[in-house]
């Protein structure tokens, strides 16, 4: 294993930060990177070895590739962190746009990833862990990893559940109301199965259960399961403002009056921090614009 390499698998194993998906998503380019600027004849580097002249570089390569926007913003993030855990986050300028690196473009693609639990499905699914994921997944919008990792009873807080930041992606903490009757019904499915844990077995890992629902999932027909948090999304639009998004052939945005603009970004924003979003401009993934 060439040096650099090493280095970062061990930099990236020593640092906690993050969620396991995002520290394995980390290692992994990291990793990419690693490789990329040995390709680009960068061969004796080590971890404190990263400088301007290596971001110019990889970013002229991921240009002549075609990369997306998106993919180039991710893994400018992780350079980022590399620096930062080096001591050398001067190297990098603060801002994508030095480098030209166009804003990600967030919008309806014309056609919904929106996805449902299909009842029929859902009984191929064996393992009751899995499939009460499946289903805390449909009904709050979660991520997989936090379905996996939540604790139902820690969560309960009556009105709303909340999401502790070691259960989230990005360590962000953040609450999700509970508003129906089937929802309250099944957060206490949910904890008489669970007890004091998590959907994880209290005998296995995260990894662990993360395989067999990917093997379950698979097994029932089941694909995309990221689309749940669309539909969710969708559902809380048509519950708040009282009319289908975009993305399910409502108003386009271009069709509201400014008052309903005033009141579209109100209701995405709410949206996107039940997804457990930061910015409503994300939303048009999820809704259309």
């Amino acid at each position: 294993m060439k040096d650099l390499n090493y280095q970062l698998k061990w930099l990236c194993r020593n640092n906690r930060e993050g969620s396991y998906a995002t520290r394995c998503n980390r290692e992994h380019q990291l990793t990419q990177i690693a490789d990329q600027l040995y390709e680009l004849g960068f061969r004796r580097m080590t971890k404190h070895s990263l400088k301007p002249k290596h971001i110019d570089a990889l970013v002229k390569l991921w240009t002549q590739q075609g990369l997306s926007p998106g993919t180039m913003k991710n893994r400018m993030s992780n350079l980022r962190w590399w620096a930062r855990a080096v001591n050398k986050a001067n190297v990098i300028a603060r801002s994508n746009d030095f480098y030209g690196i166009a804003d990600r473009q967030y919008g309806s693609t014309g056609t919904s990833k929106a996805r449902t639990l299909e009842q029929d499905k859902l009984e191929l699914v064996k393992d009751q862990h899995t499939r009460m994921s499946l289903q805390l997944q449909a009904a709050f919008g979660l991520r997989r990893e936090e379905a996996l990792k939540i604790r139902p009873r820690q969560a309960d807080e009556g009105h709303q559940l909340r999401l502790k930041a070691s259960w989230t992606k990005g360590g962000k903490e953040r609450t999700i109301p509970v508003r129906t009757e089937e929802q309250r019904q099944l957060i206490e499915q949910a904890k008489k199965l669970a007890g004091n844990g998590s959907m994880i077995p209290g005998h296995m890992q995260y990894i662990q259960q993360l395989r067999i629902y990917e093997r379950q999932t698979a097994n029932a027909g089941f694909s995309k399961m990221h689309g749940l948090r669309h539909t969710y999304a969708q559902n809380r639009y048509l519950e708040l403002i009282g009319w289908e998004p975009p993305a399910r052939g409502g108003p386009n945005h271009t069709q509201l009056t400014p008052e309903q603009k005033a009141i579209d970004r109100q209701v995405r924003l709410a949206i996107s921090k039940e997804l457990g979003h930061e910015r409503e401009q994300i939303t048009a993934v999820y809704l259309g614009r």
